[in-house]
């Protein structure tokens, strides 16, 4: 699949130069010590539990970052299914190289192929509705870019990616402003005034709450821990004037229930925040 938007180059070499210099400091001391400088050899990226692979992509630029003569061969694409005992890549190249990059491919890969698990088995069950799967930003701090692009992989939908490319106004911001009518307002004047293009997005605890966002003619109506029947009333009530949005404490057992309202989207932070690591090794081909 075509990497996110947001998985810039930038990005993502922040990201691994930053994760490289936590791992390494002043010297891989295990590899330095016992590995010949000019030694070339292979390791095998061996799945020892059944998966959604993800962050092939990634495993390949960091290592090409950290060492450019390193040779990849990739033998499963991200978003494929994989089983114990399949080789996703072999990396071949300098011995050093292969083993100080190693636990960082690892944690990417390990962390990124569970979000992508996770949400395959939930998306699988909105097949066949028109609701789409949202992750949040309940995510690991310096990680976003991984976590949402395994989310991706695994056949969700990216919600915003930051704090600066949507205005939501949720149940904070409106209580301290007064009112969801002085809330949009006030967001709309500031549309304007910095010439933005911002959609935006208000969350609703209620029906009399969703009856004035749609007074307030906002982009999407988040509908905040509502049980099935007031979200049937809400999404009666917004009648395709805007988007849906189905949050908080969702279960992948309620995800077809819910996907019945007619909601747009249900989005869900366990996603992210609740996704096991999937076993993976990066074993020496002898």
């Amino acid at each position: 699949m075509k990497r996110p938007s947001y998985a810039t180059d930038k990005a993502l070499k922040t990201f691994i130069k930053n994760a490289l210099e936590e791992d390494i400091q002043d010297g891989d001391h295990s590899t330095l010590s016992t590995i010949p400088k000019d030694l070339v050899q292979s390791a095998k990226l061996l799945v020892k539990q059944d998966c959604i692979l993800a962050g092939v992509e990634l495993a390949e630029i960091i290592f090409k970052t950290f060492d450019k003569n390193l040779q990849i061969e990739r033998l499963i694409k991200d978003g494929e299914t994989t089983k114990s005992g399949d080789i996703a890549f072999i990396v071949t190249g300098n011995a050093r190289s292969i083993l100080s990059t190693e636990r960082l491919v690892l944690n990417c890969m390990q962390r990124m192929s569970g979000i992508a698990t996770l949400t395959h088995e939930w998306d699988s069950r909105l097949v066949g509705t028109k609701t789409k799967l949202l992750d949040t930003r309940k995510t690991t701090p310096n990680f976003r870019v991984c976590e949402k692009w395994a989310v991706a992989i695994g056949g969700g939908t990216n919600h915003r990616y930051g704090l600066y490319d949507m205005i939501m106004l949720k149940d904070n911001h409106i209580d301290y402003n007064g009112s969801i009518t002085n809330a949009v307002n006030m967001a709309k004047d500031y549309i304007k005034k910095n010439k933005k293009k911002l959609k935006i997005e208000v969350e609703t605890r209620n029906l009399d709450e969703v009856q004035e966002a749609i007074n307030a003619k906002v982009d999407r109506i988040m509908l905040d821990n509502m049980d099935v029947k007031t979200m049937k009333q809400a999404v009666k009530m917004v009648n395709g004037k805007c988007e849906t949005e189905a949050s908080g404490g969702i279960i992948r057992e309620q995800l077809k229930e819910i996907a019945t309202t007619g909601v747009t989207f249900i989005s869900a932070g366990a996603l992210t925040h609740s996704a096991e690591n999937i076993d993976l090794s990066l074993k020496a081909i002898k």
